[in-house]
């Protein structure tokens, strides 16, 4: 099998999936920020909670169902901020994604990354990148939301955790896309094979 890659392009092949993996195991985790309620552990991402507050009937009182889901519909993510965030990282992590399995079609595809493509595809990897590092610089302005207040003890505000913490999955995500933002965009650069000039 011939490849469209030279040895530089085999690495940035590499690495740029790793960014993508990272970005979205990151983005698709409820982990971003970790905290707790009624003696129970917390935990949200853009889209997904774990362990949320029930109403008991029989006992009227409140527990805590210690299950991960996502909301129930966009609408219910807990603020506006959240929301955007959601979109902006989704589309990000998309973009990334997209970039990386086309570099990997490119180490078994001749002729699929010529320097051009390769130069683009960085430019598609910037953009994701950046609009990953968008989501994770507005997540912040949703913690000033009742459902974090509660988590953090009341002392949360935007850009400030209270009793929480910042959570493994926002280092992903944020880790992800700023190595394809400045490793993955440079290597590309160098990623692909001059094409050859066919005499017609």
């Amino acid at each position: 099998m011939a490849s469209s890659l030279t040895c530089a392009g085999m690495i940035w092949a590499f690495l740029s999936f790793l960014c993508a993996a990272a970005s979205c195991v990151g983005f698709f985790m409820p982990y971003w920020l970790l905290g707790s309620q009624l003696e129970k552990s917390v935990s949200f991402g853009t889209f997904r909670r774990c362990s949320y507050p029930v109403r008991d009937e029989t006992l009227q009182t409140t527990v805590m169902v210690e299950q991960c889901g996502r909301y129930a519909s966009f609408q219910a993510i807990p603020s506006a901020e959240w929301r955007i965030c959601t979109v902006v990282t989704g589309l990000g992590c998309g973009l990334l994604l997209l970039v990386a399995l086309t570099a990997l079609m490119g180490c078994c595809v001749s002729e699929l990354i010529s320097r051009t493509v390769g130069r683009v595809a960085g430019g598609i990897q910037f953009l994701g990148g950046l609009l990953i590092g968008s989501g994770c610089a507005l997540y912040p302005l949703g913690w000033d939301s009742e459902e974090v207040r509660q988590t953090c003890d009341n002392l949360s505000n935007q850009f400030e955790l209270g009793t929480c913490e910042i959570g493994w999955a926002y280092y992903c995500t944020g880790g992800g896309a700023a190595a394809a933002m400045l490793v993955c965009t440079w290597l590309a650069c160098f990623s692909g094979k001059k094409q050859k000039q066919y005499p017609y």
